[in-house]
């Protein structure tokens, strides 16, 4: 199929869902309508071909003449059984991130995110203290709540501090985006790529602690760097409060046992690590009906109102589930079945093996983080996962650790980068991220000396 008609074809119509995707911001077109849409019409093509050819029993290329590369695309059961495979993989990560969104909606509706801001908000830090604590408070949230919810939130709290001043807005937007980069980089549910290589076996739950130190390298030379150029003083102060909500800690103590349920099912049980988190939805849904029931009585008694005037209770845990932003969801199931046709066809071994063979593992996934900052992360860690690659230990951790901190590079090479774009889009922008991107580049540099030392007796 490699280099029939639609081998041709499914390579420009990822290209062109590819470009659409990439001027999102310019078109106003979500990003995830060109690639479901395309996603499913390359398997289209690929049937029409099987079907015309009689070939759905056994499809083989192989690569070998002319080239120092070997290797063979072998798919023994046709398509039908290659989308099967493909869908319960994507069914397994789509799950996982269904619950994960659900439970940081139920705890910004239960202002648990808004009162840490406050609380920041109130202490009266200057420039510096501000930038250093949001960055660190970003670094160790993302790998809990995900690189792009931390870069939210802390970016909201500098912006509201800020005082208007672009001095230290860039500088602290920049911070946030690779504190929340690195900070996903070392845990499995820090980014949507560490969840990807954790689920399909690659590394460890406990292996992800050796990228900590790395990911701290990473974010701390560009932040000690732009610290020095903060301007001095401080913001005005805040007298702000706000309370959680009843249920808060509850929902926060749910949320963290349903990570320790996900991490048992997948080390110890060894099954997927999505039934755990299923299981943990169910933790939300009673505690959800139990508030509901009981606890929505005495927050109105408490705050002394006879009686509910919402339409809708402020613990309906459906109401949750719809704010899930599922752009984001079905994007991931569009690049994800894309990838898989190209993957089918025969591409990814053939540029892999290339790849790989000629440049040699640690300049491969070395470069791989660097791309990542042109084109999405998702897509490339699928594509390497399915490469088929006999990497070692340290180099799926070097991978993991590209693949997730070289977005930082540009201000469009991660979902965090984007999102902070559209918090303050006067002052944080392409080019005001691309002037502090040498400083960055050392912290990569940083990142990647690190882990060769960190991984030297795996090799």
């Amino acid at each position: 199929m490699l280099n029939s008609w639609v081998g041709y074809l499914t390579l420009l119509l990822f290209i062109i869902a590819y470009l659409l995707v990439v001027f999102e911001e310019k078109i106003h077109l979500k990003k995830s309508k060109p690639v479901v849409l395309v996603g499913c019409i390359m398997w289209l093509f690929i049937g029409i071909y099987e079907i015309k050819h009689e070939a759905h029993h056994a499809s083989i290329y192989s690569f070998k003449e002319g080239s120092t590369v070997h290797f063979e695309v072998r798919h023994e059961g046709g398509a039908l059984e290659f989308v099967e495979h493909l869908i319960a993989e994507i069914g397994a990560l789509f799950f996982f991130l269904l619950v994960a969104m659900t439970y940081i909606n139920t705890l910004s509706s239960l202002n648990v995110f808004q009162a840490l801001r406050a609380w920041l908000l109130s202490k009266g830090m200057g420039f510096r203290s501000l930038f250093w604590a949001t960055g660190i408070i970003t670094f160790f949230l993302s790998p809990v709540a995900d690189n792009l919810t931390s870069a939210l939130l802390m970016s909201t709290v500098a912006l509201a501090v800020s005082d208007g001043n672009r001095k230290f807005i860039v500088p602290a937007f920049v911070n946030i985006v690779v504190a929340a980069n690195a900070g996903g980089a070392w845990s499995p549910f820090g980014d949507i790529t560490t969840l990807m290589v954790w689920t399909a076996g690659k590394v460890d739950t406990v292996k992800f602690c050796y990228l900590m130190i790395p990911s701290v390298v990473n974010w701390f030379i560009p932040a000690f760097i732009m610290s020095l150029f903060l301007p001095k003083g401080k913001p005005a102060g805040a007298k702000e409060k706000i309370a959680m909500k009843p249920g808060a800690k509850r929902c926060m103590l749910f949320f963290a046992t349903t990570i320790a349920t996900a991490v048992s099912f997948h080390q110890f049980l060894d099954l997927p690590p999505f039934l755990g988190m299923m299981t943990g939805l169910g933790y939300l849904m009673f505690a959800q009906y139990y508030m509901k029931k009981w606890g929505e009585k005495a927050f109105l008694k408490k705050m002394g109102l006879p009686e509910e005037r919402r339409k809708v209770s402020r613990y309906e845990f459906f109401k949750q589930v719809e704010q899930v932003e599922f752009d984001t969801l079905l994007f991931f199931f569009g690049v994800l079945t894309a990838v898989g046709a190209l993957s089918y066809v025969g591409f990814l071994a053939l540029v892999g093996g290339g790849v790989y063979s000629f440049m040699g593992d640690t300049y491969a996934n070395t470069a791989i983080g660097i791309l990542s900052a042109i084109v999405d992360n998702i897509p490339i860690m699928y594509a390497v996962l399915n490469m088929d690659l006999g990497m070692g230990l340290d180099q799926w951790l070097l991978v993991t650790l590209t693949a997730g901190v070289g977005g930082s590079l540009l201000s469009i090479g991660s979902a965090a980068g984007v999102a902070v774009m559209g918090i303050n889009r006067e002052n944080y922008t392409f080019m005001s991220h691309l002037k502090w991107t040498p400083v960055i580049a050392l912290g990569y540099a940083g990142s990647i000396f690190t882990w060769w030392f960190v991984t030297a007796g795996m090799r």
